[in-house]
């Protein structure tokens, strides 16, 4: 059985930001004073861009506050590893099933979807991790959808940074940037369905 990835101190820093997860997306909290040209419009696209998806049996891992799993159609299951993450997603997604559990393994039998999706997942994964990730993801789908962070002029692809809490706390996380071309290379091929100044989204067949 693959071994779960992501560290204990990274899950735990998730666990805790969970109340403030959606300052991220919202430009609220400590993101208040960020500067960010044109984000709002490009999350708003995004978030369209998940919208129009064929409606399909999906699941959603890593769905966080479930944000974005809101704008998928069809039957869908959401999952986090948080529990106070899952819990602000089932109180948001109504017509969704929402569990607590981990990435790799994935609690769920071979070719239960039809659509695994994953948001700003991947690309906290290392480089040991993606593998058993991606695995896990077509065992148990027909394809592969990934939202992450659009790699930007003159920044760097990959860090380990300093994450600061409302309350204070700090916390070490491992952060990646992609290019559409770089991303689909890495799911072994795909199709570019959003490349922007923030975010990219990349569809692939399982393997």
């Amino acid at each position: 059985m693959a071994e779960p990835v992501v560290d204990p101190g990274m899950r735990a820093y998730y666990d805790r930001r969970a109340r403030e997860y959606d300052d991220w997306w919202e430009g609220t909290g400590l993101f208040a004073g960020r500067e960010r040209p044109g984000w709002a419009a490009e999350v708003a696209r995004l978030q369209d861009v998940l919208e129009a998806l064929t409606p399909a049996v999906t699941l959603d891992v890593a769905c966080g506050t479930g944000f974005l799993t809101r704008r998928l159609r069809g039957d869908v299951t959401a999952l986090d590893q948080s529990a106070e993450m899952v819990a602000i997603a089932r109180r948001r997604l109504l017509r969704a099933h929402v569990v607590q559990g981990d990435a790799v393994p994935l609690p769920f039998a071979d070719g239960s979807f039809a659509r695994v999706l994953t948001s700003h997942f991947y690309g906290h994964l290392l480089a040991r991790e993606r593998g058993a990730f991606l695995a896990e993801a077509r065992r148990v789908g027909d394809e592969l959808v990934v939202v992450d962070s659009a790699l930007r002029p003159a920044e760097p692809a990959e860090e380990w940074q300093e994450r600061l809490l409302l309350d204070g706390s700090r916390h070490r996380v491992f952060k990646r940037w992609f290019t559409p071309e770089g991303l689909a290379a890495e799911l072994g091929g795909g199709t570019t369905l959003h490349a922007g100044s923030w975010f990219v989204v990349v569809a692939a067949r399982g393997g």
